[in-house]
């Protein structure tokens, strides 16, 4: 026996169909909502955050190392001085193959086994992207054959840096003292007086006699660009 036929009721279906129409623009408004609201959170209340991290991608700061200061006696005459010289610096964050970069650095520089041993030493004691002298006192020549074939080296850069310099020698030396590397108990001292910003990029520190005991007047303030 057949069925007998449905009826639709239009009104009812309709009346779902609002709701279902309801439902949706309110989801939608819901989306929107949320959507402002995390715009006005990031572009508002977050905008000094977010502003501080983009100038810090778009800006770097470098130090700009003072010369260290002379020291010389009552009458003027110069007991500790400065002179500038080339340094042969790797970042090793920047090299690929570090020993293979040093191989191929002995053929256009003359590396002694103290230069490896010593810079060994400091790459122990550093952080990989910070710079560690390889070669210290380049010649001019070593410094002009550097130069030509810098293209070859990413990561690897000659440096001018002061070196210091003592006229009166062995004369003055119990008195005047001398500067060194910063090693690790430099540092946890420097750390412990609050000292650390200002010796941001100095790789030297007075150890013994006049220049240690003047140390913060000798070394300046470090800026920065």
């Amino acid at each position: 026996m057949p069925r007998p036929p449905r009826f639709k009721n239009a009104q009812a279906e309709e009346g779902q169909f609002q709701l279902r129409l309801l439902v949706a623009y309110a989801f939608m408004l819901l989306l929107f909502l949320l959507l402002v609201s995390r715009f006005v959170w990031l572009q508002v209340m977050q905008h000094e955050h977010f502003s501080t991290l983009a100038q810090n991608n778009r800006i770097s700061l470098v130090p700009i190392l003072p010369n260290r200061g002379l020291i010389v006696d009552r009458n003027g005459v110069i007991l500790a001085q400065n002179y500038s010289a080339y340094t042969l610096e790797l970042t090793p964050s920047k090299i690929a193959d570090l020993d293979a970069t040093v191989t191929q650095l002995g053929t256009l520089v003359n590396i002694t086994p103290r230069d490896l041993k010593l810079f060994k030493k400091l790459r122990a004691e550093t952080h990989s992207f910070e710079a560690i002298p390889l070669k210290v006192k380049l010649s001019e020549e070593e410094a002009a054959r550097m130069a030509a074939h810098a293209w070859r080296f990413p990561g690897v850069e000659v440096k001018a840096r002061l070196f210091r310099d003592y006229p009166f020698k062995e004369l003055t030396s119990h008195v005047l003292g001398y500067i060194g590397r910063i090693n690790t108990r430099d540092v946890a001292r420097l750390e412990e007086d609050g000292k650390t910003t200002n010796y941001r990029g100095t790789s030297y520190i007075g150890k013994t006699g006049l220049e240690y005991t003047y140390e913060d007047p000798l070394h300046g303030t470090v800026g920065f660009e």
